[in-house]
């Protein structure tokens, strides 16, 4: 994989979330290279994480964890506006189609599973990062022109 590309691109601020801190470990080594990371080991910490500034940029989700599995995280993340946004690619053990589909039902935007790929993890990673800074550019963009057609009432739209 060449990783030169990465390099030109913004470091992202990625929250990787798993209650068994040797698998927090190899992201982290993955990541670190190119990311801003933080690490969580509960579904508790995910949700106070998530909410403070800086927000992560996107979420790795673990599935099976103690206090609160992955799947609730994520409606608990979905249901706050403040967090709402945030990208969540669920990084678990569980294989199934049918975690997967619900997973990706519940409102992750992708689902790896273990063993982790590290080249899979990182274009999946970097994929869902510029598609979330393409949205805000977009939305940045959508606001300006609202801006400046209420700052030019004159300005039409249908010409």
């Amino acid at each position: 994989m060449n990783t030169d590309n990465l390099a030109e691109t913004p470091r992202g601020r990625i929250l990787v979330v798993d209650d068994d801190p040797f698998n927090l470990k190899i992201l982290g080594r993955l990541l670190q290279p190119h990311h801003d990371v933080f690490a969580a080991l509960s579904g508790v910490d995910t949700l106070r994480i998530a909410a403070c500034a800086p927000q992560p940029d996107l979420i790795l989700l673990d599935v099976m964890m103690p206090d609160m599995n992955g799947f609730d995280v994520i409606v608990r993340l979905r249901d706050n506006p403040a967090t709402r946004d945030i990208p969540v690619i669920f990084a678990t053990g569980l294989d199934s189609t049918e975690d997967e589909e619900h997973g990706l039902e519940l409102g992750a935007v992708d689902y790896i599973t273990k063993p982790y790929r590290p080249h899979i993890i990182l274009a999946r990673i970097r994929t869902q990062l510029e598609l979330k800074r393409t949205r805000e550019r977009l939305a940045n963009l959508e606001t300006e022109l609202a801006q400046r057609i209420n700052l030019n009432p004159a300005v039409s739209l249908r010409q």
